[in-house]
């Protein structure tokens, strides 16, 4: 593995219900030089939420976690640990007050987001002529871990995880249970380029070969029967 470059792609507007986030990310890429073989793209959800119709207005936003949450993990006051209609086990369900249009606004994960990704994709195929890997990305916490990093939670044109399972260690050692977390890697390593306050909710990873395919983020999530914390 070469050198990896993240670029942050810049210009991208205010993001409003209805917008083509493929052709503001394009002419966000086309400022940027465009795109080449291998590129992978990371958009922020937050402008796929917006751009999606996924933003209301209310004064209780409790009701609409409660209403977004498939299941409450666990629950302390206001803080509420659910899992989403996508599987996907996190704060809140997903609603997030950030970014927001305003005060008593609050955003909603995309229904799809793995499709959000491949419509993104599909916009920028048939402009640039080049299907990039794309990934739509949210924060998360972890558990036992302080602070958050952003993970995959859409995934187009690559697998989001490389099995290592088979093969063997710098020693000769095979490798037995060695999972990694490509997609949720390449999220991680855009959010230090587009920040959490900076209008920058794309960026561009360069140089590292993903495994192409037709994955699902769904796959990151762990298995029920490999949950240790129901």
């Amino acid at each position: 593995m070469g050198e990896i470059r993240i670029i942050p792609l810049t210009g991208i507007p205010e993001v409003r219900p209805g917008d083509d986030v493929g052709a503001l990310v394009g002419d966000a890429l086309e400022r940027a030089g465009g795109l080449e073989e291998g590129d992978v793209l990371v958009v922020a959800q937050k402008v796929v939420s917006k751009a999606e119709g996924r933003v209301e207005q209310t004064d209780d936003v409790l009701e609409v976690i409660l209403r977004e949450a498939r299941a409450v993990r666990r629950r302390r006051d206001d803080l509420v640990i659910a899992d989403t209609e996508h599987g996907f086990v996190c704060a809140s369900a997903g609603v997030d007050r950030s970014n927001t249009p305003g005060e008593g606004w609050v955003l909603l994960l995309p229904h799809d987001p793995d499709a959000s990704a491949a419509r993104i994709r599909d916009v920028l195929e048939e402009r640039f002529g080049i299907a990039p890997a794309v990934v739509v990305s949210d924060s998360f916490g972890r558990a036992w871990r302080q602070g958050t990093t952003d993970v995959a939670i859409g995934v187009s044109g690559m697998r989001p995880l490389l099995d290592l399972r088979g093969t063997d260690d710098a020693g000769g050692r095979p490798l037995e249970s060695t999972i990694i977390a490509v997609a949720d890697e390449l999220a991680g390593a855009a959010e230090l380029v587009m920040g959490k306050a900076a209008a920058l909710p794309a960026a561009l990873v360069r140089g590292y070969r993903v495994t192409p395919g037709d994955g699902s983020a769904r796959e990151l999530v762990m298995p029920p029967e490999r949950d240790l914390f129901p």
